[in-house]
Order: structure tokens, then sequence, then C-alpha cells
């Protein structure tokens, strides 16, 4: 069976139209049952609840400052939650290319800003595979770019402008976001554009960024009937990635630290035959830094015999791993929090005087490494706080 990142379709069409529509007149059939916190949804106005087509929420996994663009924004609705959840201090962007959603979501703007006691919420009207390039921004330019050419010229100018404005006023700059979220939206874009979609997510994000992305997979690859079918395809169905093939993405695209942390047990549909359901998924962006020699370990708790992470590093079950200081500290965060026990050196290295790693072995660190060479310290239990202060026995 041919699988969805294989087929040179277009989309775009039956998208646009179907939630152009939905804008307008709900269409139940477009979402999944979804709970939200309802103390968020307290503020956001109805028209904008009864107009949200989602299958999961990824709002839990911001934080409070947090710089947060939503792919495929909609209405609306995941935006506002978010402005609540990061607060005054942090920044919400959403990206849509429909007019009529985006019309839906501005128009509350005020309203909702007015409730929570401030604004920072702003939506871009741009394709969420082109995080590079605002569409008001192109509309408004090309007149003024192009005034006084003949037609010929016009045309020369129009291919190249969209590329001058991505590289001279990016609709969202380079690693300047902390989280990437997105509610059963990135189905909906065609095949063709899905490398670039991912690619896209990465720039966005800053080094240990991460994506929150729900949406709708299948259990088997969708085949090509289903996928030229436009109704099935704005549907969320036809665009589904196989569940294994959209962890895929992530992991070809350059994230590390991918986690299924959410998964639908019964199928929110099934076509014949085939499986679709929801799930929501972490995916981080690691961090840039160079890899330097700190002497710092790890051991892995378990309870598997080892693991390997994405940069080939192996972690043997209670095995003092050696490890650069930029593994040691991305290991003690999320998502591998609480699964190695960390050893700092007793003498701290500092960072200006520390060596280059060879991150591309994997070796256990001798303890007089954490140690030091003349370590030579005895220290003899007194007793007093073993077993409740009587004895070790």
């Amino acid at each position: 069976m041919s699988t969805p990142d294989t087929i040179q379709l277009n989309p775009e069409p039956s998208v646009h139209e179907r939630y152009s529509a939905a804008s307008q007149e709900r269409e139940p059939a477009l979402c999944c049952p979804v709970v939200y916190d309802q103390k968020y949804l307290e503020i956001i106005p109805q028209e904008i609840i009864d107009r949200d087509y989602g299958c999961g929420d990824p709002s839990p996994y911001v934080n409070p400052g947090d710089v947060v663009v939503d792919l495929g924004s909609g209405g609306g609705k995941l935006c506002y939650i978010i402005s609540q959840q990061v607060g005054e201090t942090g920044r919400v962007i959403g990206v849509d290319v429909n007019q009529d959603m985006l019309g839906l979501a501005k128009g509350y703007q005020k309203e909702v800003a007015d409730k929570i006691g401030y604004s920072n919420v702003e939506f871009r009207y741009g394709k969420i595979q082109d995080l590079a390039l605002d569409l008001d921004v192109l509309s408004e330019t090309i007149d003024s770019a192009t005034e006084g050419m003949s037609k010929a010229e016009k045309a020369l100018a129009l291919i190249d402008l969209p590329e001058k404005l991505r590289r001279q006023s990016p609709m969202i700059a380079d690693n300047s976001v902390d989280c990437v979220v997105s509610n059963c939206v990135l189905n909906l874009v065609a095949p063709a554009d899905r490398r670039q979609l991912f690619a896209e997510i990465f720039r966005v994000l800053k080094p240990g960024g991460k994506a929150a992305i729900s949406d709708i997979v299948s259990d088997e690859d969708v085949p090509m009937d289903l996928q030229e079918d436009g109704e099935l395809w704005s549907g969320c169905i036809s665009g589904a990635w196989r569940e294994d093939k959209f962890v895929e993405e992530f992991q070809d695209a350059g994230f590390a630290g991918i986690v299924i942390d959410k998964r639908q047990e019964e199928a929110w549909q099934t076509v014949k035959g085939i499986e679709f359901r929801s799930v929501t998924l972490l995916a981080y962006k690691p961090s840039s830094e160079v890899c330097l020699e700190r002497n710092q370990s790890v051991i892995y708790k378990g309870p598997f015999e080892s693991v390997q992470d994405e940069a080939g590093h192996v972690y043997p079950r209670g095995v003092r791993m050696a490890v650069c200081d930029r593994t040691f500290r991305a290991l003690m965060a999320a998502p591998y929090e609480g699964l190695f026990i960390p050893i700092e050196p007793i003498k701290e290295i500092p960072l200006e005087e520390a060596q280059l790693f060879d991150c591309t072995v994997n070796r256990a660190r001798d303890p007089r490494e954490t140690k030091g060479q003349q370590y030579n310290l005895t220290i003899q239990s007194t007793g007093e706080d073993c077993c409740g202060g009587d004895s070790c026995c």
C-alpha cells in the first residue's frame, strides 16, 4: 500500500472549503471528544468553543513565560487557553491560512484580553509549513514592490519577493519559540509539504524547546482511494500518518526525547478496517552546544538492561557512564528526568577550563575521574544515624 508521504496530492482546496464552512456553523464530525480544564474555558466566548475542532489537548505542556506557537490555530480556542497558562510574561502566536477562522479568532481578542487583564495573543496569516512567510506582509508589499514595473518585471519580482521576505522579516524567527503546539492539523498538510513542515517546527524552536502535538494517526497505511477522497482528507482521515511513521517524522527532522504521551485506546473512527485514533506526542530540540568534559557521569536506573538515546549513547543499567556537560544537563531534565542517577565530580571543572568531550565514544567512567586520583579520604560511620541510632545491625 502507498503511504501519505509518497503521494503527490493537493488537499488544500477541500480543506479550505470545509473549514471555512465550519467557522460559520459547527461540524461535529471534525473533532474527537476532548476534555479541557474548565477554568480556562470560562473566559472564552461560546462561539469559539462551538467552532473548535481538535483531537487532543497539548496545552498542559506549556510553562509560565513561554513563547508558544499554535499551528493551525483556527478559531483561537487553544491560543486563548494557553494565553492564561503562560501568563502576562508569555506570548502566544496563532498561525492559520484560513481567513474565515482567523476572523473568528481575531474578533474576540479584545474581549478575552479584558477578561484576563492582559493581551498576549496575536494571530498570523500564513501556512504552517512555511512559518517564515507572513502572507499579510506579502500582500501588503506586492503593490509597493512592483510599482511602475512592466508585467514581465512584475512576474520576476513576485518570484523573488517571498524569499526576500522570508530572509529579511520572517514571520517566526529562528530559535525564538519555547513550545510549538498543534491540535489535529498536521494531517491536513499536503504530502509534498510535510518534510518542510517538520523542518519549520524544528527551525523556530529554541534549543531545548519542545513540540507538543495532538493529531490523528492510523494503525495501517492509508490506501490511495482514501487519500484521493477530499471529504475524508478534510475530515482528518486520509492524511493520517501511520503511527510509527509519525514518530519517524520527528526523528528525521532532528528531534530527540520523543515521547508518545497519550494514545486513544478506542479508535475514533474505523474505515475499511483501518483504525484512526488520537495521539499526543512530545519532541524536544537538542541543544547545539559543543560537548565539554567536566568529569560528570550518570547511572541508568533500569528497568531495561540498557537504553540508547538518539545521539547513539548507550547506557547499560547500573553502570557509571561518562557523559559531556550538555548530555548530563539534558538527562536531568524532561523527558529523561528521574531515569538516571547524576554523579558530579568532587572538584567542579569550570566551563572556561573544560576540554572537548568525544561524544562518539561510549565508555564507563572510572570513579577516580570523579573523585580525583589523589582522593584518599577515610570516613567511618559512627552508628548514630543508622537503624534508628542504636546500631547498624
